[in-house]
C-alpha cells in the first residue's frame, strides 16, 4: 500500500514492533506514515482510540488483520473461547469500520478488506474457533457490502491459504513435533496437496488487496477472494444416480 503511496496507519498492542514496522515503510509520495496502539482484547479502548483519530483523519481504505484464536476441536473449545475470538474479530473489525465509514460516505469512496480464511469455504481440522468465527466475519461482511454500497464503498474479504510466513513456520514446526516427521516432510506433504506446488507469498496476498483497495475493484464486493494456489478451488458434481428424475 505504500509503495503505491498509500499514507499507512498501523494499529495494533505492541508499539515497539509498530514503530519498528512503520520505519520500514516506502515514503517516495512524501507520505507521513503513523501507528495507533490499541489491544484488540478491549474493544472499549479500540473505539476510544479510532474515535479520537477520525475526529481529525479521514481513512479511504481499511484492512481489518487479525491473528487467529488458539488451535483445537471446537468440541472441547470453552464458551469463553468463542467469546473472546469475536470480540477480537468481528467486534472490533466492525467498531473500527462504523467509525471510519462516515468519513468513506463523505468521499464518496471507501474500500474495507477483512483477512480472514479459507476455511470461510470448508473448515479446517482443529481449527474449531477459528471456524466459527472467520465464518461470521464472512457474513457480516456481506452484509456490511449490502447496506454499504450505495455509497461507494466496497467490502470484501481475502481468504489466503498457506503463506511462507513466521506463522506457516511455526505450524510446520508443531506439525513435525506431533508427527516425528521432518520438518521438510511435512513442507512436501502440505505443498503436494497446492495445485500450483508451493507456498503462496505475502505479497501475493498483498497485491491482491492493493487491487481491491483501488478504483479499478469499484464493482468488486460482497466477495470471498481466494489465494492459495487453488487448493480450495474445488467444485463438485452430483452422481447421476442421485439426481431425482
Amino acid at each position: 500500500m505504500a509503495s503505491l503511496g498509500a499514507t499507512c496507519v498501523l494499529i495494533s498492542r505492541n508499539e515497539d514492533k509498530l514503530k519498528a514496522a512503520v520505519q520500514t515503510l516506502p515514503a517516495a509520495a512524501g507520505q507521513q506514515h503513523s501507528y495507533l496502539v490499541a489491544d484488540y482484547a478491549q474493544p472499549g479502548q479500540v473505539r476510544e482510540v479510532v474515535s479520537a483519530f477520525v475526529k481529525d483523519h479521514t481513512v479511504h481504505i481499511l484492512v481489518n488483520n487479525s491473528g487467529g484464536p488458539a488451535g483445537g476441536p471446537a468440541m472441547k473449545a470453552k464458551p469463553e473461547e468463542f467469546l473472546q475470538a469475536f470480540q477480537q474479530h468481528l467486534i472490533c473489525n466492525h467498531i473500527i469500520t462504523t467509525l471510519v465509514m462516515e468519513g468513506m460516505k463523505e468521499q464518496g469512496y471507501g474500500r474495507i478488506i477483512n483477512i480472514i480464511s479459507t476455511s470461510v469455504k470448508i473448515p479446517l481440522k482443529d481449527l474449531g474457533v477459528s471456524n466459527t468465527i472467520r465464518g461470521a466475519v464472512a457474513s457480516w461482511a456481506k452484509t456490511m457490502a449490502n447496506e454499504l454500497g450505495q455509497f461507494g464503498i466496497t467490502v470484501n474479504n481475502v481468504l489466503p491459504g498457506a503463506t511462507s510466513t513466521e506463522r506457516l513456520s511455526t505450524i510446520l514446526g508443531n506439525k513435525s513435533a506431533k508427527t516425528g516427521k521432518s520438518v521438510e516432510e511435512v513442507e512436501k506433504e502440505m505443498m503436494e496437496e497446492i495445485p500450483a506446488r508451493r507456498f503462496g507469498k505475502p505479497e501475493e496476498i498483498a497485491a491482491t488487496y492493493a487491487f481491491l483497495a483501488s478504483e479499478d475493484a469499484a464493482y468488486i464486493t460482497g466477495q470471498n477472494i481466494i489465494v492459495d494456489g487453488g487448493l480450495r478451488a474445488h467444485s463438485y458434481s452430483i452422481p447421476e444416480e442421485l439426481i431425482a428424475k
